[in-house]
């Protein structure tokens, strides 16, 4: 099996160790947990789900591209809230991106906390074409 590590400086640097994503064969592409971090200043862009997700989406993009991959791409994602309450808005955002006929896969938890006390917190597998 071959790994590739992919890294970009359009989507924020990893916060601990670990890296942006990891392309595997050369067929799959693991992106790391994505939240709303903007790339240049590592600072949370936004006070709501909104406004985060449309970031954590961003950032997923960016990383996607520098694998050579795009959201169309993506097979499963897994969604991370801090709070259920916000699946609605959340999911508002996500829909965007993705055809209904051809989402993804996904599963979406809630959790009791994540990373720099963010609400939403984005990871997927993309298969390239």
């Amino acid at each position: 099996m071959t790994r590739k590590v992919i890294r970009t400086e359009n989507a924020p640097a990893p916060v601990g160790p670990y890296n942006q994503a990891i392309a595997a064969s050369g067929q799959l592409v693991f992106v790391a947990g994505q939240i709303p971090l903007h790339p240049s200043t590592g600072e949370i862009v936004g006070e709501d789900v909104v406004k985060q997700t449309e970031q954590v989406m961003a950032n997923l993009e960016a990383v996607l591209a520098a694998a050579g991959a795009k959201t169309q791409d993506i097979v499963k994602t897994t969604v991370f809230l801090a709070d259920m309450k916000d699946f609605a808005a959340m999911n508002g955002v996500y829909a965007r991106y993705f055809d209904e006929e051809l989402a993804p896969a996904r599963a979406c938890v809630e959790v009791s906390r994540l990373p720099k006390d963010v609400l939403v917190e984005i990871e997927c597998i993309a298969v390239l074409s």
